[in-house]
């Protein structure tokens, strides 16, 4: 079986000192990131400069979760952020400060199937929904008005080996990433409790090892990571039934071993953190069918083993998570020709090995 745990090397490092690698930001010119390292057990906050993209210490950061935090999110309007940790079984509850950004937890944490490795939240952001690798099923919550979980009735849900989740930017729809097998499953939401259910057609082949995926922002099409088969298959999303058909021409050529995507806010381009070649691949995106078609300058170099790759909301920055070099790389984003630059002062040290990250 193919786990996210097997992939993800967490390195045990001492981390004290690597607050000194940013500098003060003022937080009226920049906006809040949250980063998860499972090696030391905390999430990190840094402001990005909302010019540079720099990334900046987060005052009071970094901030301890349960062993081997694998995800963070933060919900729609940026008051709590909840975090996975799959060495725990368990999800932590976070306040964020509404000035700094600041986290502090909330005790107890609510308890997940066996390795929550991922985390998403409704749009209408009344659900939360944790991928439980190891135990085969999705724990769903309902999300209180202070931040607190309660499990819906009939979770956890069956699904096998899930370790990437995506919601439909309707609220509908779940879709799952199951890294062992060569489909994308799709649920249906119950409006209301968040409860799941398999729709019709459900799985839909995705070729080899689907372990990250995405929804472009118009909801008309997803994209998968296969990290085996070294390629990003793209598909048309039913927005009525929820369904997946294949566009043509996929799947499209990437690098080694792919192990996340995103699309920019624009929904214009579409980048591949290609975790064993250690760059980024990166395409248009054919607003009317879907297609991708690789930049002239794509590739672009990152550190060494990229496992996630994010488009900020600003549309301005794309960052990735290197895992091997204990860092993150920063971009900038041309919004016209999508091409990367890295940015000055980029990477950012870490310390441990970084997991996910989350940008408000």
């Amino acid at each position: 079986m193919l786990r996210r745990g097997l992939l993800l090397v967490f390195s045990v490092m001492a981390i004290a000192g690597w607050l000194g690698c940013g500098k003060s930001s003022n937080n009226a010119n920049s906006h809040a990131a949250y980063v998860t390292l499972s090696g030391s057990n905390h999430v990190v906050g840094f402001r990005i400069d909302n010019t540079s993209g720099s990334l900046n210490a987060m005052s009071g950061s970094r901030f301890a979760t349960g062993t081997s935090p694998a995800s963070v999110v933060v919900n729609s309007s940026g008051t709590f952020a909840y975090v996975a940790n799959a060495g725990e079984n368990n999800i932590s509850l976070f306040r964020v400060d509404a000035s700094s950004g600041a986290l502090t937890e909330v005790t107890p944490r609510t308890a997940a199937g066996s390795s929550p490795v991922f985390l998403a939240i409704d749009p209408g952001g009344q659900s939360l929904f944790a991928a439980n690798q190891v135990s085969n099923n999705i724990s769903v919550y309902s999300i209180a008005s202070n931040g607190v979980l309660a499990e819906v009735s009939g979770s956890p849900f069956p699904s096998n080996s899930p370790v990437a989740l995506a919601v439909s930017p309707s609220g509908g729809f779940l879709y799952i990433a199951t890294a062992n097998l060569t489909s994308i499953s799709v649920d249906s939401i119950t409006a209301g409790t968040g409860a799941l259910s398999p729709i019709s057609g459900s799985p839909f082949p995705a070729f080899a090892n689907p372990f990250a995926i995405t929804i472009d922002p118009s909801g008309k099409f997803l994209y998968a990571a296969n990290t085996l088969s070294t390629t990003v298959p793209g598909f048309t999303l039913d927005s009525s039934s929820g369904a997946l058909a294949l566009i043509a021409g996929s799947p499209f050529a990437a690098g080694t071993h792919p192990s996340s995507i995103a699309v920019d806010p624009s929904g214009k381009f579409l980048y591949a953190a290609n975790k064993g070649s250690n760059n980024i691949s990166a395409y248009s995106l054919d607003a009317g069918t879907g297609a991708l078609t690789e930049l002239a300058n794509s590739p672009f170099t990152t550190g060494t083993q990229p496992v996630f790759v994010v488009a900020d909301p600003s549309g301005k920055f794309v960052f990735t998570g290197n895992q091997s070099t204990n860092n993150i790389s920063a971009f900038t984003l041309d919004s016209t020709t999508g091409d990367l630059k890295e940015i000055s002062g980029s990477p950012f040290a870490l310390g441990s090995a970084p997991t996910s990250m989350f940008i408000k």
